[in-house]
């Protein structure tokens, strides 16, 4: 039996290192004549307000055009990139249509003929995944010939890593994705994640490793100049390969195992063909989850403990916290941060996703989005409940939630919350190795 061949490349000049790593893969080897051809990059989540660190968070356009010449040079007229960006609101197109221009789509439209678009202003069509699993795929990606999967290398805080296949979930719609994210023993967010390309088109993956993200997928992790690109015809193949690059065997991987055993592959590599550079000779390991800290006093992220913050218990995100919360989640623990004065807060509670239980005997309880105050709007077991409702909760909602919880949050955090991603980027300021560059088009 032919293995599955997955080429590791380390990016040294434009164009050449990403036709290498097609080259050695073979990863168009099978790419129909003619073929209408949909690209996948990861472009997660974007804000006019400010630059923000992009590096290990979005696909770099660099790769994204170099993949453009490829194709483009095997005679593809018919190309188009689509991806389904996460916005504070979304119904917000303005904010997509400004990532693609400043992205450089635009530029590939004029230079090669490219079409992009933001798949929530596009048809989507039901997949059954089997095993009582529908999804509503984006139809412009189920209708191609041909599908590039342009995923970022990243550990992830939920899924552990997020590459080729996780990438895929940018092309369902919003109720899709809210109902991937649950904990249903055995059919939880990994095992609806490992599905999603079971129905994809013919696929070549190449994972975008020039930056790299260590506990992301935000720009809140820690992002690194890591110099990789990892590619393949076989999408669970790059992601294994990957995977351990950063530090993961597949046993480690939910989401990567679910889909090994789905369609009988083994975990042992033993069907892989990696050529090009070993993966002990890259290796990179990034954490990826971020660490809690639980005492009497406080449940918070480590750092906030010991910063001294007591009186708030803030449990750790769990599975069932859809990404439409998680882009507003570091927000409040900011504010919760900025706020703290040193006198202990009143024996606050704040409850996200749709899983957590309410602790009986806490002061106040803050229900942050639809789907916890659902679970409780009833619940005897809390005392004053604060309910942020909306879904997404709206920022000053939850601004007034922690005011009325007593936390004195500062309202300038909540009226100017695209400008957050500005104080990430201060850590890579002036720091030759990450270019803004590498996310232009010339």
């Amino acid at each position: 039996m032919s293995k599955n061949r997955v080429a590791i490349v380390r990016y040294e000049k434009p164009a050449e290192s990403v036709r290498k790593a097609v080259e050695m893969s073979r990863g168009l080897d099978h790419l129909p004549t003619k073929a209408r051809v949909f690209i996948k990059p990861n472009v997660v989540f974007w804000t006019k307000a400010v630059p923000f660190p992009k590096w290990g968070v979005i696909t770099t356009s660099r790769v994204v055009e170099d993949m453009v010449v490829l194709l483009k040079e095997r005679g593809i007229d018919d190309i188009t990139i689509g991806e389904g960006m996460v916005t504070l609101d979304p119904r917000d197109t303005a904010t997509p249509a400004h990532a693609f221009e400043s992205l450089g789509y635009g530029k590939l439209r004029q230079r090669y003929g490219v079409e992009y678009v933001n798949v929530f202003e596009r048809p989507f069509k039901k997949v059954d995944l089997g095993d009582d699993m529908v999804l509503r795929f984006n139809a412009d990606v189920l209708e191609s010939d041909f599908v590039v999967d342009l995923p970022v290398m990243k550990a992830h805080n939920q899924t552990v890593v997020s590459l080729g296949i996780k990438n895929l979930k940018g092309l369902i719609d919003i109720a899709s994705r809210k109902k991937c994210h649950n904990m249903t023993p055995g059919k939880d967010l990994h095992f609806w994640v490992s599905r999603l390309a079971d129905k994809m088109p013919p696929m070549f993956t190449l994972i975008d490793g020039i930056y790299s993200n260590e506990r992301g997928p935000g720009s809140d992790g820690k992002l690194r100049r890591t110099n990789l690109l990892v590619a393949s015809a076989d999408v669970l193949a790059a992601d294994m390969v990957g995977a351990k690059i950063i530090g993961y065997a597949p046993q480690q991987v939910p989401y990567i195992l679910h889909a090994a055993e789905h369609h009988g592959r083994p975990r042992d590599f033993s069907d892989i063909d990696v050529v090009g550079e070993s993966i002990e000779d890259v290796a990179q390991p990034h954490e990826y989850d971020f660490s809690y800290t639980e005492t009497p006093e406080a449940i918070l992220p480590a750092p906030l403990v010991k910063q001294g913050i007591k009186g708030v218990f803030y449990r750790k995100y769990d599975l069932s916290m859809c990404t439409y919360c998680s882009a507003v989640n570091g927000l409040m623990l900011s504010a919760i941060r900025f706020a703290w004065k040193g006198k202990p807060f009143d024996d606050v509670e704040i409850l996200t996703g749709k899983s957590m239980m309410p602790t009986p005997g806490r002061k106040k309880t803050i229900l942050m989005g639809k789907c916890i105050y659902q679970a409780h709007k009833d619940n005897p077991d809390i005392q004053e409940m604060i309910a942020v409702k909306g879904c997404p909760p709206k920022p000053e909602d939850m601004l007034k939630a922690l005011h009325k919880a007593g936390i004195d949050a500062d309202p300038k955090l909540f009226e100017n919350i695209e400008q957050l991603p500005g104080f990430y980027m201060s850590r890579y300021q002036d720091k030759p190795e990450y270019e803004e560059s590498f996310f232009q088009v010339q």
